[in-house]
């Protein structure tokens, strides 16, 4: 299997996703978890993204595209995977494309945790008072959302046409969620298969 994951800021995609990639023995790579992997060991990616992100500024999409592609081309990641994080705007789709392309590889589906963006609003101003994020204010929770759905939008589309997405309910317990997801991909898999 070769997926995507999907979601808002607090629709619990980084919970979700290393579940799904633990039932069908893919690694979950989140792009988040990789820059502060290689910031941490202070490798030559890590300073590079490290100096980009302590100036307040975005990676470049150059760089995320490397550092996925040589994730991907890792041992573990040969049978599948489950990106978490990438891609986050249609420059990434197209280099994922042409990564997978290059590969003989295909993505076989891309699941999109749909949650309503009040409830999530509520649930991160919930977690910032829990773990005192004093940034995580309401105006800019809902920032991060428009922004969010501004960006993934055409990506949804996008994928939508290309027959990959999954939109599954991302509202209640972690065990519940999992559950509609996983039925949901093999309810996608079997079909393509038949």
């Amino acid at each position: 299997m070769r997926m995507l994951i999907m979601g808002a800021p607090g629709a619990g995609k980084g919970t979700q996703a290393g579940a799904i990639a633990e039932h069908y023995g893919i690694p979950a790579i989140s792009t988040g978890d990789m820059f502060r992997t290689n910031i941490k060991n202070g490798t030559e990616l890590g300073q590079k993204v490290k100096s980009i992100m302590d100036a307040g500024d975005l990676v470049p999409d150059e760089l995320t595209d490397a550092i996925v592609a040589d994730r991907l081309n890792q041992d573990d990641a040969a049978e599948g995977f489950l990106l978490d994080g990438y891609p986050r705007n249609m420059h990434q789709v197209q280099s994922l494309d042409e990564y997978l392309t290059e590969h003989g590889q295909a993505l076989d589906a891309v699941v999109s945790l749909d949650v309503d963006p009040q409830l999530l609003t509520e649930r991160l101003l919930k977690r910032a008072q829990i773990e005192g994020r004093s940034d995580d204010n309401e105006e800019t929770i809902r920032n991060r959302m428009e922004v969010y759905t501004d960006l993934t939008q055409p990506l949804l589309d996008h994928y939508e046409k290309a027959g990959l997405l999954i939109t599954v309910d991302g509202v209640g317990e972690i065990d519940a969620v999992r559950e509609r997801v996983l039925a949901a991909l093999d309810d996608k898999t079997s079909n393509a298969k038949g």
